[in-house]
């Protein structure tokens, strides 16, 4: 039976959870809201079919890649669909041709007050909410089966995820059902969360003293594609804030697994890999000119390949040089905060606020931190121009 003994060793997939027939494992949370499986041994027959299946390791399946990523700067034709999606909207192009051919497209979407899960979408309507990132993990509880009952139906798939999630339904589903599943997965940084994003919400509209209508984790029609600010619709008025920002880029709200992903590489466990395209100036100075969005794409599989084809006349798109588009988290994982475990402690005894004042970007502390690197900065400056001098 599957026993996690390190956090960093489970990603959260769910495949040990769905693919157990006795109903053994169940997705359980932790302080800030992540999923662990938890088995009930007077259910567990001891099959092993739950260690089988993880595939959060270095032998994760690639057995259909190919030699080397075809990469892409790509951009959807129509300018609506940019303006509306978080880079150059290469997943609305895609998905479309999914949802064209009576196929079902799972992405991030809502739920409740804006809890972020999987969702199945068989209308552009519906799709739409997958638009748009969404920086905290996603809750794939019952997802994974119900992908497995479509392919079982006949139905074209597309599933879109962290790779982590879309290596995980890779193993759960199988070679057999393979043929009719496409995988698509993101460069991803990190993932904070749940509970933290709830509390946040939360704090926000006691602040505000008013309920949240409408979230937006990276506004880039108010602030453009390459800045990232946070904005809420309150019932009765609107406001933008970074504080969830900060707290990201800072590591300390991550999963443990984050911090020893296998899968920063290019040797992606999808069909297709999608990203915001950093570095696009080396491949075309004027693809992005605008600051509308731009994506970064990398066709990782013949049948990635064959999908792309079947898009193309809806991208404007430029083949890419990978030494030219290659991003951090295609290289190495993203460091986890050393004091991640303080944090979480101090966040289930005393709440959102308290930590983002320890923390965050909230209080003197932050204020304290800032002015103390900011002098260290200025040091660094003035010492560099001495040694110069000196030199000199």
């Amino acid at each position: 039976m599957i026993q996690i003994t390190n956090p960093a060793d489970c990603c959260g997939c769910t495949a040990c959870a769905s693919v157990c027939v006795h109903n053994a494992i169940t997705m359980q949370p932790d302080a800030l809201g992540f999923l662990y499986p938890v088995v009930d041994k007077d259910k567990c027959t001891d099959c092993g079919l739950c260690e089988k299946v993880c595939a959060f390791n270095d032998n994760y399946d690639t057995s259909l890649n190919l030699p080397r990523p075809e990469a892409y700067a790509a951009r959807h034709k129509d300018m609506s669909e940019v303006e509306t999606s978080r880079s150059g909207a290469a997943f609305i192009a895609i998905s479309d041709w999914i949802l064209k051919h009576d196929g079902v497209v799972y992405g991030a979407g809502y739920a409740d007050h804006f809890r972020v899960v999987h969702k199945r979408a068989t209308t552009k309507e519906e799709r739409n909410e997958f638009k748009g990132s969404k920086y905290v993990q996603s809750d794939l509880i019952g997802v994974f089966r119900q992908v497995k009952q479509d392919l079982k139906d006949g139905k074209i798939v597309l599933f879109s995820g962290t790779p982590c999630q879309t290596s995980g339904l890779n193993s759960y589903v199988g070679k057999k059902l393979r043929e009719n599943l496409y995988l698509l997965d993101i460069v991803c940084h990190g993932v904070p969360g749940p509970k933290l994003w709830d509390s946040y919400l939360c704090y926000l509209e006691k602040e505000q003293g008013d309920k949240i209508s409408w979230v937006n984790f990276r506004d880039k029609q108010a602030y453009g594609w390459a800045a990232h600010h946070e904005t809420f619709k309150f019932v009765n008025g609107g406001g933008d804030k970074m504080s969830f920002t900060y707290s990201f880029y800072q590591h300390i709200t991550f999963r443990y697994s984050c911090g020893k992903c296998h899968f920063c590489n290019t040797r992606r466990p999808s069909d297709i890999t999608i990203a915001d395209y950093w570095g696009w100036q080396k491949t075309d100075p004027n693809i992005n000119k605008d600051d509308k969005g731009v994506s970064l794409v990398f066709v990782n599989t013949e049948k990635g390949r064959r999908l792309f084809e079947a898009v193309k006349n809806d991208l404007d798109f430029i083949p890419a040089k990978i030494e030219n588009c290659i991003q951090p988290n295609l290289q190495h994982p993203s460091e986890i905060h050393p004091k991640r475990m303080d944090f979480e402690r101090d966040f289930a005894k005393h709440g959102f606020k308290y930590v983002m004042y320890h923390y965050g970007d909230v209080g003197w502390r932050y204020r304290t931190r800032k002015v103390k690197r900011n002098i260290i900065f200025n040091i660094k400056i003035v010492l560099k121009k001495i040694l110069f001098l000196y030199i000199s």
